[in-house]
């Protein structure tokens, strides 16, 4: 069953940042968002909250001045998805501008199919070999339950320094700094940094702790928020909750991409994409050019797109992103196959009735393709409104062990939920980590039906016929004026993402016209009617991956967005839902 219910919203609040000079319909979003005075409008980079509270922050600052004043080697372990490489790229941009161009600085990512996730004894022995031998690994987007690689790592001689945003387990590695705003002890406000944009915090400290020391002044410091286009770009493609902080970063990158003078990287990628980065927006980080970095840490090795990520010429940037795409392209084949086989199992499962009153979904196949497990279970997730894992074999056919990796609803913490199956039955998870909404693990391929069944029973022992129930929140009927190429110009522009949604209006229509397109997306023609009629214009609208027909009047949840063809600009009505209720 699904409930649409309007976000509520202060109208004096509203009223208040209309008259600050804000437009009247982003004031009654905003407003909507919990956003309260004037002053939180602004998104200038002198908002951003001080590293000082980051626990850690400045003392770790302090030994990478030191260590760039001694020139020993280090080596940035990443992660392999979007946030782990821009992260990368951060960390070892920001480092060579801040005095180590003389210094080696090299980087590493981790093989998601040969050593898994994070910096484990194998990386560390990988890194090891490197040339020279790093005295110090520092790790992006990783590292907070690295116990067993940190303690390698001090056996082989090196220092390990952990910049990380994931939840830490019940002990920390016994590492020689670490940086997470999650970790025990840290007051920073923002718990939503993504890892790039720890990553970058650590890198404004350092900045400041060699202005202190003499190297530069504020007039001839580097500009580290150079590299704010790779901030923004790993924030939204992880999901991070865009508080007022990562809005800040968030905004200020794509400044620098709608400028022109984003990394070469960032700009081959949006060539590849066919999106114009003039006009580049949170949607375009978030579904264009986010997957395509990630399909080479789904398929191939993350190592090709950190290269493109530090490729500062543009002819090797180009052949480097449509080598990505290429890729993409392929993910997107085997993504389709997946999930075809995913729902007719669960088809043949409710038919079964072994679906019947599940609260959680469990899947693998033999055939299936541990890199794009994610994104089936997301898909799974968004269909059937559960928390949703899906696993592949880890080591293909002849091994023992099945990845998974699960996606959740709001309300149920998918990381502590795997918390308590493995403390209910000891050994029963060989490994597993993530946070809230997203969380990867490893289990024994014989294990899967007892590990399902554990799950479940903790699945519906959390969640609730209420948390279950698919949930629309819309921002109410659009006003007739403002269905113009104009209000999508200026919805495009604003920063939307996870926790400051991109706004849903709700209205009813006349569907005049209704066609495929490909065989797998609804073409519409719609006149608005009722409360938000707009005389008898009628407007294009697309809904992705439906087929079903609409009824002859329909009431439609939906994004305003411009369409630009051939020199016009019309509104485009993307639906997101129909209420049949």
């Amino acid at each position: 069953m699904s409930v649409f219910s309007q976000r509520p919203f202060s109208e004096r609040t509203a009223t208040w940042l209309h008259q600050s000079g804000l437009h009247p319909l982003l004031a009654k979003l905003y407003a909507a968002r919990g956003v309260t005075k004037p002053d939180e409008l602004s998104l200038d980079l002198k908002q951003l909250l001080s590293p000082i509270e980051l626990k850690n922050c400045i003392s770790t600052a302090s030994l990478l001045a030191d260590i760039l004043e001694r020139k020993e080697p280090m080596l940035v372990v990443a992660d392999y998805d979007c946030d782990g490489a821009t992260a990368c790229a951060v960390a070892v941009r920001g480092l060579k501008m801040l005095g180590g161009s003389d210094t080696p600085i090299q980087f590493l990512v981790p093989n998601r199919f040969t050593m898994g996730y994070g910096l484990t004894p194998e990386v560390v022995d990988l890194a090891a070999q490197q040339v020279p031998k790093p005295k110090y690994l520092i790790t992006v987007d990783n590292g907070i339950a690295s116990e067993a690689g940190v303690d390698r790592a001090r056996e082989l001689g090196m220092e390990v320094i952990v910049t990380d945003h994931h939840l830490p387990g019940d002990r920390l590695p016994r590492a020689t700094a670490i940086v997470n705003p999650n970790q025990p002890g840290c007051s920073f406000p923002s718990k939503a940094l993504a890892g790039v944009g720890v990553m970058f915090y650590l890198l404004v400290a350092l900045r400041a702790e060699l202005r202190k020391r003499g190297q530069f002044t504020v007039d001839t410091q580097p500009k580290i928020e150079n590299l704010l286009d790779l901030v923004a770009l790993g924030t939204v493609a992880d999901v991070a909750q865009l508080d007022r902080n990562n809005r800040v970063l968030v905004s200020n990158g794509l400044k620098r991409i709608r400028a022109g003078v984003s990394q070469a990287g960032i700009q081959a990628l949006f060539q590849a994409a066919t999106r114009d980065p003039r006009k580049a927006n949170t949607f375009d980080l978030g579904f264009a050019i986010g997957p395509r970095l990630n399909a080479a840490g789904r398929l191939a090795d993350m190592t090709l797109g950190i290269r493109l990520l530090l490729c500062d010429q543009p002819d090797e940037a180009i052949e480097l992103a449509y080598e990505l795409d290429r890729i993409n392209r392929e993910r997107r084949v085997i993504e389709s196959g997946m999930q075809e086989a995913a729902l007719a199992h669960l088809a043949e499962d409710q038919l079964a009735g072994t679906m019947e009153g599940r609260s959680s979904i469990c899947l693998w196949n033999p055939q299936w393709h541990q890199g794009v497990v994610g994104i089936v279970a997301s898909r799974l997730k968004e269909r059937f409104n559960r928390p949703a894992i899906v696993f592949a074999p880890a080591d293909g056919d002849t091994g023992e062990e099945l990845r998974g990796s699960g996606r959740s609803l709001t309300g149920f913490h998918l990381r502590d939920a795997l918390d308590i199956v493995s403390k209910r039955e000891p050994g029963l998870i060989l490994k597993f980590g993530g946070h809230a909404m997203a969380a990867g693990l490893t289990i024994r391929k014989s294990d899967f039906e007892k590990f399902d069944a554990l799950f479940q029973e903790v699945a519906n022992e959390l969640l609730n016929d209420e948390l279950l129930e698919r949930r629309h929140i819309h921002d109410g009927i659009l006003d007739p004026s403002d269905f113009t190429p104009e209000t999508g110009d200026l919805l495009a522009e604003e920063i939307w993402g996870q926790g400051f949604p991109q706004p849903i209006f709700y209205g009813e229509f006349e569907v005049a016209q209704q066609s495929l397109m490909k065989d797998k997306h609804l073409r519409l023609q719609l006149r608005p009617s009722g409360a938000n009629s707009a005389g008898n214009t009628v407007f294009t609208g697309v809904w992705f991956n439906r087929t079903q027909p609409l009824p002859a009047k329909a009431k439609l949840a939906y994004r305003l967005v411009t369409d630009r063809y051939q020199g016009q600009a019309r509104v485009q009505l993307m639906i997101e839902a129909h209420d049949e209720g």
